[in-house]
Protein backbone atom coordinates (compact mmCIF):
# COMPACT_ATOMS: atom_id res chain seq x y z
CA UNK A 1 0.00 0.00 0.00
CA UNK A 2 1.29 3.44 -0.89
CA UNK A 3 2.75 5.26 2.11
CA UNK A 4 0.98 8.54 2.81
CA UNK A 5 0.09 10.63 5.81
CA UNK A 6 -3.36 10.10 7.22
CA UNK A 7 -5.72 12.56 5.61
CA UNK A 8 -7.36 14.09 8.67
CA UNK A 9 -11.02 14.97 8.70
CA UNK A 10 -12.78 13.96 11.88
CA UNK A 11 -16.09 14.95 10.36
CA UNK A 12 -15.59 11.89 8.17
CA UNK A 13 -13.91 9.48 10.59
CA UNK A 14 -10.42 10.93 10.80
CA UNK A 15 -8.22 7.92 11.42
CA UNK A 16 -8.27 6.14 8.08
CA UNK A 17 -6.00 7.26 5.31
CA UNK A 18 -6.99 7.31 1.70
CA UNK A 19 -5.29 4.01 0.92
CA UNK A 20 -7.46 2.38 3.57
CA UNK A 21 -10.69 4.09 2.55
CA UNK A 22 -10.71 2.45 -0.86
CA UNK A 23 -10.88 -0.92 0.87
CA UNK A 24 -13.50 -0.26 3.51
CA UNK A 25 -16.31 1.30 1.56
CA UNK A 26 -18.79 -1.08 3.18
CA UNK A 27 -17.63 0.37 6.48
CA UNK A 28 -17.35 4.07 5.70
CA UNK A 29 -19.17 4.82 2.46
CA UNK A 30 -21.80 7.08 4.02
CA UNK A 31 -19.45 9.77 5.38
CA UNK A 32 -17.70 10.07 2.01
CA UNK A 33 -21.03 10.89 0.32
CA UNK A 34 -22.53 13.30 2.82
CA UNK A 35 -21.34 16.85 3.39
CA UNK A 36 -20.20 17.54 6.96
CA UNK A 37 -21.24 14.15 8.26
CA UNK A 38 -20.00 14.41 11.83
CA UNK A 39 -21.10 12.72 15.01
CA UNK A 40 -23.71 15.32 15.82
CA UNK A 41 -26.94 15.71 17.73
CA UNK A 42 -30.11 17.34 16.41
CA UNK A 43 -31.14 18.04 20.02
CA UNK A 44 -27.73 19.55 20.66
CA UNK A 45 -28.85 21.77 23.57
CA UNK A 46 -30.56 18.87 25.35
CA UNK A 47 -27.06 17.57 26.18
CA UNK A 48 -25.46 20.70 27.73
CA UNK A 49 -22.03 19.21 28.52
CA UNK A 50 -21.79 17.97 24.92
CA UNK A 51 -22.61 21.44 23.59
CA UNK A 52 -20.49 23.65 25.83
CA UNK A 53 -18.43 22.86 28.97
CA UNK A 54 -19.42 26.23 30.44
CA UNK A 55 -22.98 24.91 30.93
CA UNK A 56 -21.73 22.52 33.63
CA UNK A 57 -23.83 23.06 36.75
CA UNK A 58 -25.72 26.02 35.24
CA UNK A 59 -29.28 25.10 36.25
CA UNK A 60 -31.71 25.52 39.15
CA UNK A 61 -31.41 22.28 41.11
CA UNK A 62 -29.23 20.01 43.23
CA UNK A 63 -27.97 17.79 40.40
CA UNK A 64 -28.78 16.82 36.82
CA UNK A 65 -28.65 13.48 34.99
CA UNK A 66 -28.96 13.33 31.21
CA UNK A 67 -29.39 10.32 28.87
CA UNK A 68 -29.17 10.59 25.08
CA UNK A 69 -29.45 8.18 22.14
CA UNK A 70 -29.38 8.71 18.37
CA UNK A 71 -29.45 6.31 15.41
CA UNK A 72 -28.89 7.42 11.83
CA UNK A 73 -28.91 5.97 8.28
CA UNK A 74 -30.77 2.74 9.10
CA UNK A 75 -32.45 3.22 5.70
CA UNK A 76 -29.21 2.76 3.74
CA UNK A 77 -26.81 0.85 6.01
CA UNK A 78 -26.95 -2.61 7.54
CA UNK A 79 -25.34 -1.18 10.68
CA UNK A 80 -26.38 2.45 11.18
CA UNK A 81 -24.45 5.16 12.97
CA UNK A 82 -25.34 5.33 16.66
CA UNK A 83 -24.57 7.88 19.35
CA UNK A 84 -25.20 7.25 23.04
CA UNK A 85 -24.32 9.34 26.05
CA UNK A 86 -24.84 9.89 29.75
CA UNK A 87 -23.83 12.85 31.88
CA UNK A 88 -24.05 14.00 35.47
CA UNK A 89 -23.41 17.50 36.80
CA UNK A 90 -24.18 19.61 39.83
CA UNK A 91 -23.64 23.19 41.05
CA UNK A 92 -21.24 23.82 43.93
CA UNK A 93 -21.72 27.50 44.89
CA UNK A 94 -20.54 29.43 41.81
CA UNK A 95 -18.87 26.35 40.35
CA UNK A 96 -20.28 23.40 38.47
CA UNK A 97 -18.73 19.93 38.28
CA UNK A 98 -19.70 17.03 36.07
CA UNK A 99 -18.84 13.91 34.09
CA UNK A 100 -19.82 13.04 30.52
CA UNK A 101 -19.47 9.63 28.86
CA UNK A 102 -20.15 9.31 25.12
CA UNK A 103 -19.96 6.40 22.68
CA UNK A 104 -20.17 6.55 18.88
CA UNK A 105 -20.31 3.54 16.57
CA UNK A 106 -20.50 3.29 12.77
CA UNK A 107 -20.46 0.71 10.05
CA UNK A 108 -19.76 -2.97 9.44
CA UNK A 109 -16.25 -2.56 10.83
CA UNK A 110 -17.64 -1.38 14.18
CA UNK A 111 -15.65 1.85 14.12
CA UNK A 112 -16.05 3.02 17.71
CA UNK A 113 -15.16 6.17 19.64
CA UNK A 114 -15.64 6.25 23.42
CA UNK A 115 -14.87 9.26 25.60
CA UNK A 116 -15.00 10.09 29.29
CA UNK A 117 -14.61 13.75 30.25
CA UNK A 118 -14.57 15.52 33.60
CA UNK A 119 -16.12 18.97 33.37
CA UNK A 120 -15.92 22.11 35.49
CA UNK A 121 -17.74 25.42 35.09
CA UNK A 122 -17.69 28.78 36.84
CA UNK A 123 -20.43 31.43 36.84
CA UNK A 124 -19.44 35.11 36.81
CA UNK A 125 -22.22 37.57 37.74
CA UNK A 126 -21.87 41.15 36.50
CA UNK A 127 -24.63 42.99 38.38
CA UNK A 128 -26.20 43.13 41.84
CA UNK A 129 -29.58 42.07 40.46
CA UNK A 130 -28.02 38.75 39.38
CA UNK A 131 -29.24 39.11 35.79
CA UNK A 132 -26.11 39.19 33.61
CA UNK A 133 -24.02 36.02 33.72
CA UNK A 134 -20.89 34.79 31.99
CA UNK A 135 -20.25 31.07 32.46
CA UNK A 136 -16.79 29.64 31.78
CA UNK A 137 -15.97 25.95 31.47
CA UNK A 138 -13.34 23.33 30.70
CA UNK A 139 -13.34 19.57 30.09
CA UNK A 140 -10.56 17.02 30.19
CA UNK A 141 -10.36 13.27 29.85
CA UNK A 142 -9.64 10.46 27.41
CA UNK A 143 -10.92 9.19 24.08
CA UNK A 144 -10.52 5.63 22.79
CA UNK A 145 -10.82 4.75 19.10
CA UNK A 146 -11.11 1.23 17.73
CA UNK A 147 -12.40 -0.87 14.83
CA UNK A 148 -12.72 -4.54 13.87
CA UNK A 149 -10.36 -5.16 10.93
CA UNK A 150 -11.57 -8.75 10.42
CA UNK A 151 -15.06 -7.52 9.61
CA UNK A 152 -13.87 -5.36 6.68
CA UNK A 153 -13.52 -6.24 3.01
CA UNK A 154 -10.77 -4.67 0.84
CA UNK A 155 -10.16 -4.18 -2.86
CA UNK A 156 -7.37 -6.76 -2.90
CA UNK A 157 -9.94 -9.38 -1.92
CA UNK A 158 -11.91 -9.02 -5.12
CA UNK A 159 -11.75 -12.36 -6.97
CA UNK A 160 -12.18 -12.23 -10.76
CA UNK A 161 -13.16 -15.90 -11.00
CA UNK A 162 -16.72 -16.88 -11.89
CA UNK A 163 -17.68 -13.38 -12.95
CA UNK A 164 -16.03 -11.64 -10.02
CA UNK A 165 -16.93 -11.30 -6.34
CA UNK A 166 -15.43 -10.34 -2.98
CA UNK A 167 -13.60 -13.21 -1.27
CA UNK A 168 -12.82 -12.45 2.41
CA UNK A 169 -10.44 -15.44 2.57
CA UNK A 170 -7.96 -13.68 0.26
CA UNK A 171 -5.20 -11.55 1.87
CA UNK A 172 -6.25 -7.90 2.23
CA UNK A 173 -2.77 -6.46 1.64
CA UNK A 174 -3.41 -3.93 4.42
CA UNK A 175 -1.23 -3.46 7.51
CA UNK A 176 -2.36 -1.68 10.67
CA UNK A 177 -0.06 -0.59 13.47
CA UNK A 178 -3.03 -1.00 15.85
CA UNK A 179 -6.80 -1.40 15.86
CA UNK A 180 -7.34 0.47 19.14
CA UNK A 181 -5.69 3.41 20.87
CA UNK A 182 -6.40 6.02 23.55
CA UNK A 183 -5.61 9.75 23.49
CA UNK A 184 -6.14 12.67 25.90
CA UNK A 185 -8.83 15.21 25.01
CA UNK A 186 -9.50 18.77 26.23
CA UNK A 187 -12.37 21.19 25.52
CA UNK A 188 -13.34 24.68 26.69
CA UNK A 189 -16.10 27.24 26.23
CA UNK A 190 -18.01 30.25 27.50
CA UNK A 191 -21.65 31.30 27.62
CA UNK A 192 -23.31 34.66 28.28
CA UNK A 193 -26.96 34.54 29.38
CA UNK A 194 -29.50 37.01 30.74
CA UNK A 195 -31.29 35.40 33.69
CA UNK A 196 -34.00 37.86 34.75
CA UNK A 197 -37.09 35.69 35.26
CA UNK A 198 -39.81 38.28 34.56
CA UNK A 199 -38.11 39.62 31.43
CA UNK A 200 -39.80 39.36 28.04
CA UNK A 201 -36.51 38.22 26.48
CA UNK A 202 -33.74 36.03 27.88
CA UNK A 203 -30.93 36.00 25.27
CA UNK A 204 -27.83 33.83 25.36
CA UNK A 205 -24.72 33.32 23.22
CA UNK A 206 -21.92 30.82 23.62
CA UNK A 207 -18.75 29.53 22.02
CA UNK A 208 -16.99 26.19 22.56
CA UNK A 209 -13.84 24.58 21.18
CA UNK A 210 -12.99 20.87 21.20
CA UNK A 211 -9.79 18.79 20.88
CA UNK A 212 -7.68 21.77 21.96
CA UNK A 213 -4.46 19.75 22.25
CA UNK A 214 -4.97 18.17 18.81
CA UNK A 215 -3.75 14.74 19.99
CA UNK A 216 -2.12 12.31 17.61
CA UNK A 217 -4.53 9.65 16.34
CA UNK A 218 -3.91 6.96 13.76
CA UNK A 219 -4.43 3.28 13.01
CA UNK A 220 -1.57 3.43 10.48
CA UNK A 221 1.36 4.77 12.51
CA UNK A 222 1.27 8.11 10.67
CA UNK A 223 1.74 11.59 12.12
CA UNK A 224 -1.93 12.46 12.24
CA UNK A 225 -3.61 15.02 14.52
CA UNK A 226 -7.21 15.27 15.61
CA UNK A 227 -8.48 18.61 14.22
CA UNK A 228 -10.18 21.14 16.45
CA UNK A 229 -13.94 21.56 16.26
CA UNK A 230 -15.79 24.82 17.03
CA UNK A 231 -19.38 25.64 17.98
CA UNK A 232 -20.98 29.08 18.05
CA UNK A 233 -24.54 29.01 19.36
CA UNK A 234 -27.08 31.67 20.28
CA UNK A 235 -30.77 32.27 20.87
CA UNK A 236 -33.31 33.83 23.17
CA UNK A 237 -36.28 32.77 25.25
CA UNK A 238 -39.31 34.90 24.34
CA UNK A 239 -41.80 34.86 27.22
CA UNK A 240 -45.09 35.76 25.52
CA UNK A 241 -47.25 35.09 28.58
CA UNK A 242 -47.48 32.62 31.46
CA UNK A 243 -48.46 29.83 29.06
CA UNK A 244 -46.39 30.43 25.92
CA UNK A 245 -42.65 30.72 25.39
CA UNK A 246 -40.76 30.65 22.10
CA UNK A 247 -37.13 29.67 21.71
CA UNK A 248 -35.49 30.68 18.42
CA UNK A 249 -31.90 29.42 18.33
CA UNK A 250 -29.03 28.80 15.93
CA UNK A 251 -25.74 26.93 15.97
CA UNK A 252 -22.74 27.15 13.64
CA UNK A 253 -20.32 24.19 13.57
CA UNK A 254 -16.87 24.15 11.96
CA UNK A 255 -14.06 21.61 11.65
CA UNK A 256 -11.34 22.06 9.03
CA UNK A 257 -13.25 22.43 5.74
CA UNK A 258 -16.56 21.12 7.02
CA UNK A 259 -19.15 23.61 8.20
CA UNK A 260 -22.76 23.32 9.26
CA UNK A 261 -25.60 25.57 10.39
CA UNK A 262 -28.79 24.58 12.22
CA UNK A 263 -31.67 26.95 12.99
CA UNK A 264 -34.64 26.09 15.23
CA UNK A 265 -37.86 27.56 16.57
CA UNK A 266 -39.30 25.70 19.57
CA UNK A 267 -42.60 26.39 21.31
CA UNK A 268 -42.98 25.75 25.05
CA UNK A 269 -46.64 25.63 26.07
CA UNK A 270 -47.46 25.47 29.80
CA UNK A 271 -50.53 23.52 30.91
CA UNK A 272 -51.14 24.97 34.36
CA UNK A 273 -53.60 22.35 35.60
CA UNK A 274 -51.21 19.51 34.73
CA UNK A 275 -48.11 21.47 35.81
CA UNK A 276 -46.54 20.45 32.49
CA UNK A 277 -44.73 22.05 29.56
CA UNK A 278 -45.28 20.76 26.02
CA UNK A 279 -42.36 21.28 23.62
CA UNK A 280 -42.71 21.32 19.85
CA UNK A 281 -40.99 22.84 16.84
CA UNK A 282 -38.94 22.50 13.63
CA UNK A 283 -35.18 22.65 13.00
CA UNK A 284 -33.41 22.97 9.67
CA UNK A 285 -29.80 21.82 9.27
CA UNK A 286 -28.51 23.42 6.07
CA UNK A 287 -28.05 21.05 3.14
CA UNK A 288 -28.59 18.04 5.38
CA UNK A 289 -31.92 17.62 7.18
CA UNK A 290 -35.27 19.02 8.21
CA UNK A 291 -36.04 18.02 11.79
CA UNK A 292 -39.24 17.89 13.77
CA UNK A 293 -39.05 17.74 17.56
CA UNK A 294 -41.56 17.18 20.35
CA UNK A 295 -41.22 16.81 24.09
CA UNK A 296 -42.70 17.15 27.52
CA UNK A 297 -41.42 18.66 30.75
CA UNK A 298 -43.15 17.67 33.97
CA UNK A 299 -41.66 18.39 37.35
CA UNK A 300 -38.04 17.24 37.40
CA UNK A 301 -38.23 15.33 34.09
CA UNK A 302 -37.80 16.52 30.52
CA UNK A 303 -38.20 14.05 27.62
CA UNK A 304 -37.62 14.99 23.98
CA UNK A 305 -37.85 13.04 20.74
CA UNK A 306 -36.95 14.14 17.20
CA UNK A 307 -36.64 12.78 13.68
CA UNK A 308 -34.35 13.93 10.85
CA UNK A 309 -35.89 14.06 7.36
CA UNK A 310 -32.92 13.72 5.04
CA UNK A 311 -32.56 16.58 2.53
CA UNK A 312 -28.92 15.97 1.53
CA UNK A 313 -27.82 14.50 -1.84
CA UNK A 314 -28.36 11.06 -0.27
CA UNK A 315 -32.13 11.61 -0.11
CA UNK A 316 -32.74 9.56 -3.28
CA UNK A 317 -31.19 6.48 -1.72
CA UNK A 318 -32.52 7.12 1.78
CA UNK A 319 -36.06 8.02 0.64
CA UNK A 320 -35.70 11.07 2.92
CA UNK A 321 -35.24 8.84 6.00
CA UNK A 322 -32.53 10.18 8.30
CA UNK A 323 -32.11 9.80 12.05
CA UNK A 324 -34.16 9.14 15.19
CA UNK A 325 -33.13 10.76 18.47
CA UNK A 326 -34.39 10.66 22.04
CA UNK A 327 -33.24 12.33 25.26
CA UNK A 328 -34.23 12.31 28.92
CA UNK A 329 -33.12 14.77 31.60
CA UNK A 330 -33.75 14.62 35.33
CA UNK A 331 -33.05 17.64 37.57
CA UNK A 332 -33.38 17.25 41.33
CA UNK A 333 -35.16 20.48 42.20
CA UNK A 334 -34.28 22.73 45.10
CA UNK A 335 -37.42 24.83 44.83
CA UNK A 336 -40.02 25.82 42.20
CA UNK A 337 -41.01 22.75 40.14
CA UNK A 338 -41.52 24.77 36.95
CA UNK A 339 -39.59 28.04 37.13
CA UNK A 340 -39.66 30.40 34.20
CA UNK A 341 -36.90 28.94 32.02
CA UNK A 342 -34.42 31.79 31.70
CA UNK A 343 -31.29 29.79 30.92
CA UNK A 344 -30.88 27.70 27.71
CA UNK A 345 -31.39 24.40 29.49
CA UNK A 346 -34.32 23.02 27.49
Amino acid sequence: MEKKKDKVNSCRFPLLKRGLRRGVWLFLFLPSLIFAQDFHLSQYDAAPLFLNPSMTGMFDGSYRVHLHYRTQWAAVASKPLTTAGISFDMPVKKFGVGLQIMNYRAGAGSYNVSSALLSIGYDVVFDKANNHHLALGMQGGTQQNSFNASALTFGNQYDMANGGSLNPSLPSGETFSNTSFMVPDFNAGFLYYYAKENSRFNPFIGFSAFHLSEPKETFMGADNKMPRRYYLHAGTKINVNEKIQFLPKIIYMSQINDQGVSASLLLHYFMKDADTYLIFGPTYRYNDASIIEAGIKKGSYTARVSYDINTSPLKTASAYRGGFEISLTYIARKSKPNPLANCPRL
